[in-house]
């Protein structure tokens, strides 16, 4: 065995340990500030190991001293959030798991965000099956049609839903907007929407929001395809498919739930 490759083996370990640790710091403060002795306590670790972690941490701007004694997370943290935030483009992010999602369902697949009082198609991989969805990057669609615009209204409140249906359906009979408001009601407890060939004749979809690391919604994620392949039985299954997709996005997103 070469000596020099031995040698390091040890100390590849300590430093790895000291890192883990240093990081358990961190991950321990985030629920709010903790005295040393707390953190030591939190930790399982010794006093005076627990005040070497943070101690260096500190220099490094990644913690810093409580308002009355103990540590709380640092400016450091703060600047690569920010930073970490600005390196995250929805697209990009989506993108693979779109694929996946196409790949598996032979069905297009669309990713979306609001645009003011619509929803803009932001990318689309289009299915395996001969059925032609008239969608294109770049297009705004309304929100109460689509299953996208549905999605990214499930956090909203019935009066926020009611004033988007009468902007878009303006001579639709009072029946009608109660009976939408209801199925919106099924749709934000289940989070996820279906569009039920409201948008474009024949065409079927199934969508679910994306949320960023804060749990805001900041996108939704669809499968479309012709009515003849989404029956309702198809389309309930879809559901938990798509909803665990948009989870994963959100997920790379910061979104911790």
């Amino acid at each position: 065995m070469d000596r020099s490759i031995a040698n390091t083996k040890p100390m590849e370990s300590t430093s790895s340990k000291t890192l883990l640790r240093g990081l358990d710091v961190i991950e321990a403060l985030s629920d709010g500030p903790l005295s040393l002795a707390d953190l030591a306590q939190r930790l399982s670790l010794t006093r005076s190991t627990t005040h070497r972690l943070a101690t260096t941490l500190v220099e490094r701007g990644y913690l810093a001293p409580g308002v009355r004694s103990g540590y709380r997370l640092g400016p450091k943290l703060l600047e690569l959030g920010f930073r970490a935030q600005g390196q995250l483009d929805l697209v990009r992010v989506s993108r693979r798991h779109l694929e996946a999602l196409a790949e598996a369902t032979d069905d297009t697949v669309h990713l979306g965000e609001l645009d003011g009082p619509a929803v803009r198609y932001l990318d689309k991989i289009d299915g395996r099956r001969r059925v032609r969805i008239s969608s294109r990057i770049g297009d705004l669609q309304p929100l109460t049609s689509t299953g996208l615009g549905k999605a990214l209204l499930v956090d909203g409140e019935p009066a926020e839903w009611l004033a988007h249906f009468m902007r878009e359906r303006v001579a639709a009979p009072q029946d009608i907007a109660e009976n939408w408001l209801l199925t919106m009601q099924r749709y934000a407890d289940a989070k996820y929407a279906f569009d039920l060939e409201e948008n474009e004749d024949q065409i079927r979809c199934v969508a679910a929001p994306i949320r960023n690391a804060t749990g805001h919604i900041v996108g939704a994620i669809s499968v479309s395809s012709a009515a003849q392949y989404m029956s309702d039985a198809r389309m309930d299954e879809l559901a938990a498919t798509v909803r665990d997709t948009a989870s994963q996005i959100s997920r790379e997103l910061g979104w911790a739930r």
